[in-house]
Formats: structure tokens, sequence, C-alpha cells
């Protein structure tokens, strides 16, 4: 049994402000926040989130919402993949975090909590499979048979619809982080096969198809759609650079597939270690969204898609040399807005590949967006004096949590970001001491909860999202 974290043992861990917290109030004068202190409120707000979504009697099934003044789930509703893989992301945050305060000497926190938590990881990688499902694809390059994960939960692991549009790419793309994240945190072997698996899946969606010589590139949001989008290429980047990493110096190999650009339909193979494919497909997958997906006003911000007046047909088909392969489009619209989280994903595959391969295009680039993205995305006093907002409609709030990680690991190269990074520290300080309520944090951080409770459904992914900040800020000061 997954155990709560004790009132007395984590501190701000029951009600605070629960009647007077639509307002501007003031602040609590705390103290300064320190890599503990961040840690702390991580594991708490994740101890929380375990409790209020999951069902334990249900195979571990996510509840999407939760509404902490009246203890209900809106409508039942089960959260997608994507949202259920936002609470591994936290539990990874959080061990990555604690590995990183035992090496600055303060063993406490990482001795209360590092066991259970990597028994949380291994429980939840576990009932992922309560999303996986087997279909049949056929690519640009070959018909084959994947087990991969579908957007809703299956009644039974192994028994979720993947087929069609029942998957997208990017679901796989975060998995593969976070299996790659649990792996580097565990050494359990099972989650590097599991994501060099999915890795070997989204690869296979690859455009490889041929225009005037050259591949027309991009990875589809899914394979039932044609459109390219930057959350279908973006989170790909730096796991392929992990992936490079942990082969680099190996001879480990995979095989590339391709088709010929001499002739624009011969299907070939290549054999290629795993460390030069995998750096090989970051790179290329980074320079299609850099060249394609960028916003066109000038600034430096990626744009939502690509697509075209097929979007939402059905996926055509062609027969060359008696084989069938998926027929390839273009597309013609380019399609905004700018998201927070685009442009966090380049951030962090920027800082990654210029870390591994030192080319100067890469940190410019990183340079760049931190600069665009901050002024794209942030607006300072607009819901409070002297704080910094982000747009918190639809998804913005777990959407803004992958920018503000884009922003920590582009630290090392550019130490300008540290305004953007101490404006997430100030936002979510500023709710804790002001909002906090039943160990959760509202949507609004600034803002604080709706007068009537009724409407404070809160997405349990945006409360595991900003957990995963705090635990992401702890690091950042230990470092």
């Amino acid at each position: 049994m997954w155990a709560i974290a004790a009132c007395g043992v984590l501190p701000s861990c029951g009600k605070q402000n629960p009647e007077d917290s639509s307002g501007d109030i003031p602040e609590s004068g705390t103290t300064a926040p320190t890599a503990e202190r961040n840690l702390e409120r991580a594991i708490s707000l994740t101890d929380a989130a375990i409790k209020n979504y999951f069902n334990e009697a249900d195979g571990f099934a996510m509840y999407r919402y939760y509404n902490p003044y009246n203890q209900s789930h809106q409508n039942n509703e089960i959260g997608s993949v994507w949202m259920y893989t936002s609470s591994i992301e936290a539990v990874n945050a959080i061990l990555k975090a604690l590995d990183a305060d035992k090496a600055k000497g303060n063993s406490a926190l990482y001795s209360a909590n590092h066991d259970r938590y990597v028994q949380l990881l291994d429980k939840l990688i576990a009932r992922l499979e309560y999303y996986s499902g087997t279909f049949s694809l056929t690519s640009f390059t070959q018909t084959r048979d994947w087990t991969v994960y579908g957007v809703n939960r299956g009644k039974t692991p192994g028994g979720a619809s993947v087929g069609g549009r029942d998957n997208v790419y990017d679901d796989q793309q975060w998995l593969i982080r976070e299996l790659l994240e649990g792996w580097h945190l565990t050494g359990n072997d099972a989650y590097l096969q599991k994501a060099e698996y999915l890795t070997e899946y989204v690869l296979d969606g690859w455009d490889c198809s041929v225009k005037d010589g050259k591949e027309r590139g991009g990875i589809p949001w899914g394979p039932g759609y044609y459109s390219k989008h930057s959350c279908s290429n973006g989170p790909m980047v730096s796991p392929l650079v992990w992936l490079h990493e942990a082969y680099s110096g190996k001879s480990d190999k995979t095989v590339r597939r391709y088709i010929d650009l001499s002739d624009g339909t011969t299907r070939r193979t290549e054999e290629m270690t795993k460390a030069d494919y995998y750096l090989y497909s970051a790179k290329k997958i980074y320079a299609f969204q850099h060249d394609n997906l960028m916003m066109r006003d000038g600034s430096k911000v990626y744009a939502d898609n690509l697509n075209g007046p097929d979007i939402g047909a059905d996926i055509q088909y062609e027969t060359i040399g008696g084989e069938r392969y998926r027929k390839p489009a273009d597309l013609k619209d380019f399609n905004g807005p700018a998201i927070s989280y685009n442009s966090g994903t380049m951030l962090s595959g920027a800082a990654d590949l210029y870390r591994v391969t030192k080319e100067n295009e890469y940190l410019k680039d990183l340079q760049a967006l931190d600069t665009d993205s901050f002024r794209a995305f942030a607006k300072l006093s607009q819901q409070k004096d002297g704080y910094y907002s982000y747009p918190i409609d639809g998804f913005n709030n777990w959407f803004n949590g992958v920018l503000f990680r884009g922003y920590v690991d582009a630290y090392p190269y550019d130490g300008a970001v540290t305004t953007a990074i101490d404006s997430f520290q100030k936002n979510l300080d500023y709710a804790w001491d002001n909002y906090l309520y039943e160990s959760m944090l509202p949507p609004s951080l600034l803002v604080g909860w709706n007068q009537d409770r009724s409407r404070n459904n809160v997405e349990g992914m945006f409360i595991f999202a900003f957990a995963a900040e705090y635990a992401v800020l702890s690091r950042y000061m230990n470092k």
C-alpha cells in the first residue's frame, strides 16, 4: 500500500487559506527557497496526488480530475496515457533530486523516500500495460506488427485500442523519455529495452519519402494522421541523444530503413552502430522542426503544426515493386499558435545536442530561443505585481513545465535563463504560501482557487507538473 507522508513530516501538509483565496493575499514571509525545501514540497504534492487521483481497486487507474473541496472525481473520467505519464515524470524528477541532494551530503530525505519512490516508479510503469495493445502498421518502408500505447486506457493489460488514430507518436515519445530517465535512475534494463523498442516504432514513422531529391522529413502526429506537429518531433530529440550516449564507444548495431534518394522509390536498409544511428536521427529531427515549424513572424519560438487539405482523411497507400507502403502527402498549411512546450523541447534538444557535439549552431539556437520564448510566454505583472505569469488555459500548466525544464537544461550554456527559472520558483512559492489546500495547488498559481468550490476540479497532470517543477528546482539549486 502506498503511504501518504504524514503531515508532521513535510511542511504545509494540510489546509491553508481555504475560504479567502481569490484576491491579493499578503505573502506569508516564509524563508527563502532551499534545495531541500523544494524537494519536500515536490514529495508532498506527489504523495497527495497519488492518494487523490489513483484507484488501487481498478489496476491503479488514474482519474483525470480531482476536487479537493468535495473530494470528488469529475464524471470519474480516466486520464489518457499522456496524463498518466505525468505521474512517472514527477516520480523520476523526485528520484533525480534525491540523488542530487544525497550527493551534497544530505541523506535524510533520500533515506526516507528513495526506496518507496523506486517501488512506485516500478508500479506505475507496470500499470502502463492497461494502455498497451498490438496492431499492424504499414509505414513508408515496411508493414509490421507493433505493441504500443494507446491514447485511452483498456479494460485489461494489453487490451487497449491502438490502431489508426488510437495511438499517437508524441505519447510514445514522452514515455521513451521517462523510461530512459527511470533506467538512468534505477539501472532497470527492462526500462531501457522498452524505451528502445518504442524508439524503433517512432523512427519507423519518420517520413523518408522523397521529393526533389530530398526526404520530406518529419514525424506525423500519429500513424493515422498526415499532419506533422512540433509535439511529435521536438520531444524525441533529447531521448535520442541520451541513447547515443548510452551506446557511445560500443559496437551494438541496429538497422536504418530509408528510401533511396537517387530514384525516390527503392526501399533500402543500412546497418549502423546504435550510437551513430541515434545521434544521426536526433540531428535530423531537430533540423526538420527548426527549418519547418519555427514561427514565421521573426521570433524563434515554435508553432503547432504543418498540415494540408487532406488532414483528417484516411491515410493513402501505394504499391511499389509488389509491396504496399504509406503514400506521402505534401503539406501546405502552417499553423500556430506558438505553444510553450514546443519551444521547451527544442531548448532541451539544443542543450543536449550542443553538450555532445559542441557544434555552435545549437548554442546559437539555444540562446536565441531562451530570449524569444521568455518574451513570448512570460508576462510581467499581468496577474500580480512583480510576478511573471504564463498562459494557463487548456493544458498550458503542463506545457509550461516543459518550457521550464528547457530553461534548466539550457542554464549551463546561458546564464541569462536565471530570470525565467526564478519566475517559476516565485510562482510556485506564492501559490504554496497562499493557496495550498489539502496538499494541492490551484491551476492558477497567482490567482488561486475558484470561489465556487464546485468548480475546483484540477487536472491530475497539473499537480504532477508542479511537483516535477519543485523537484527540478531542487536539483538546479544543488548543482
